[in-house]
Order: structure tokens, then sequence, then C-alpha cells
């Protein structure tokens, strides 16, 4: 299913425009354009928006800009050849993705679906591209992003090769909370409806496996599981479990 850009313009509803410029005026990597040149990009962005588990695009989907979160979260996935899904990123409001088809404008490269009721901002590449190629600037934010995007992906393989579940689940835990972590009085909660499943899939491993360890660390005190969450009561432990990696 390939992303559908809204067809109406955003410059009918004065509350909408001002709204508009403040997501491009605010948003970490167009905020360094110049202002007039952020007031002509309000007349090409587009906002759509997405239910929870709906398609925004699939791998092998021709590529056609990038896209900006509003609210909501983004999981990006891909599948082996029999059919494991592996989450390779979450993506959160305010950050992009989709940034390789302002590059190339080859196809996409994984699968992008909303986790929640999700609202996009779209950058189409004919309309950004020109933006780009006179902001040198910008150019520079958008390459540290793929650059960091790499790192990640180079990181994951790592963990999946020389890990064990336990280390990985740990350190994915961590993770998740420092992006994603609410504190509460009961710990740190991920405020994230992620269920084992995807939690496996984040890690290459079955639900089964993850279950497993979630509760052994249930019953050690150290997280506490409720229906959709996870909340890390001792993540200092957890910590422990990664640090002893270096």
């Amino acid at each position: 299913m390939s992303c559908m850009l809204l067809s109406e313009g955003v410059r009918g509803d004065k509350g909408l425009t001002r709204e508009m410029s403040t997501v491009l005026a605010e948003h970490f990597l167009l905020k360094h354009l110049p202002p007039e040149d952020l007031r002509r990009l309000e007349d090409f962005a587009r906002r759509k928006s997405f239910k929870p588990k709906e398609p925004v695009f699939m791998k092998g989907d021709p590529a056609t800009g990038m896209m900006a979160v509003v609210k909501g979260r983004i999981r990006i996935t891909s599948y082996s050849s029999d059919g494991r899904e592996v989450v390779l990123n979450v993506i959160n409001p305010g950050e992009v993705f989709g940034e390789i088809a302002l590059i190339d404008g080859g196809e996409r490269t994984a699968d992008a679906v909303a986790m929640e009721e999700t609202e996009l901002l779209i950058l189409e590449r004919r309309d950004f591209l020109p933006y780009l190629e006179r902001n040198p600037e910008l150019c520079i934010k958008l390459l540290t992003i793929m650059c960091q995007r790499l790192r990640k992906t180079s990181e994951q393989l790592e963990d999946f090769s020389f890990l064990d579940l336990r280390t990985r689940l740990a350190k994915r835990l961590v993770d998740l909370a420092n992006r994603h972590g609410e504190t509460t009085p009961e710990g740190v909660r991920i405020a994230l409806n992620l269920s084992q499943r995807v939690l496996g899939a984040m890690m290459g491993t079955s639900r089964e496996a993850v279950n497993k360890q979630l509760r052994a660390w249930e019953e050690e005190g150290i997280i506490a599981i409720r229906r959709g969450s996870i909340t890390l009561r001792d993540p200092e432990k957890l910590e422990m479990i990664v640090e002893a990696l270096a």
C-alpha cells in the first residue's frame, strides 16, 4: 500500500496554516531553513492521519519523499524470507523517516506502520529537494540523521550476533525507557503500547522467549508487567546487566 497524500492544501484554513507554520518552524530539522523558505514550504507540506496498525508505506513502494511525525508513533519493520518480523526503529513525534527517499528517490527499504493514532507531515521529494540544494546546513543535518540510523543498525546487528537474550532484552528495555519513559510512583513506565511479540521482533527472537525472561524479572521485582506496558521498577539492575558488557 503506497502512501497517499492529502489532495487539499493547508492554506484554506487559517488556523491550520498557523499550526503548520508552528510545526515547520519548531521541527529540529526544518527550523534551520530561512523564514522565507519555511513560508514557501507551507504551500507544499501536507498532513495525513493514520489509525493504529495502518500502513504508511510498504517495502518496495515507490518513494515520494520524507515524513515527519507530528503526533503518534511509527514502527519501521522488515521481514526475513521465512516471514519473521524485525523491528528496526520506532519513530517519535518530532522525528523524521523516509529520508533516504530525498536522496535517491528509489523504492522504500522497509515497512512503516502506525503504532497508535498518528499524524504525519509529508514533504515530497520534488518540492523539498530545492531547499536541500541551497541550504548546506540542512543537508548536514539530514546526513547526520542517516549516519545515526546506520550506526543504530550496525549496533543491532552486533547485538543479534554477540549478545545473549537476557543482555539484549535488558539493553532494549533501558533504551526504550530512555526514549519513551514516563516517571510513575511504581517506576519508569515505557509509554508504548508494546506487545511482547513486537518486543521480540525488536531483538530477532520469539514472544515466548521474551515472556520467559520478563516473568523472571517480574518475580525478582525488577519490572512490573501490565496490559500493554512495562514499568522498570529497578532500572539500575537492568543497567548493571548492560554495563557488564563494558
